[in-house]
């Protein structure tokens, strides 16, 4: 079964259901020792390439981005 139907089906899910699907996963993942992460975005790169600001322009990153492709 493919991530994109099991998000689905529990998406539709009502609440108190969805807190059980994840009850059960945490449940199965110590069960079985299965590390599950949550993975949550973050901004901790922002501003990493400041300093590209002074020796290039926008327009000279994005061909340079286009040369890499």
């Amino acid at each position: 079964m493919d991530k994109e139907k099991v998000e689905n089906k529990i998406k539709y899910l009502p609440p108190h259901l969805q807190k059980q699907v994840n009850d059960y996963i945490d449940f199965l993942s110590k069960r079985y020792d299965v590390k599950i992460k949550d993975y949550k975005f973050n901004f901790d790169w922002e501003g990493g390439l400041s300093d590209l600001g002074k020796k290039f322009t926008s327009v000279d990153l994005q061909h340079k981005a286009s040369e890499w492709r």
